[in-house]
């Protein structure tokens, strides 16, 4: 197994791990209701994928 010859500093180790930070999630409006839907997904509040009713919602009585 392959062992390191000589220790990387924290500085070093720190800028090799700048990318594994999380980042926001990503949302685009539902263009049937414009609620707020991760791209690529059913909409959460309609059901609806492009343009297509995916997920038959239950209509609420409020």
């Amino acid at each position: 197994m392959a062992v390191p010859r000589n220790r990387h500093s924290t500085a070093r180790k720190n800028s090799k791990r700048s990318h594994h930070a999380k980042k926001p999630i990503q949302t685009t409006k539902c263009t049937n209701c414009g609620a707020p839907r991760k791209p690529h997904m059913v909409c959460p509040s309609c059901g609806m994928y492009r343009g297509r009713v995916i997920v038959k919602m239950a209509e609420s009585s409020s």
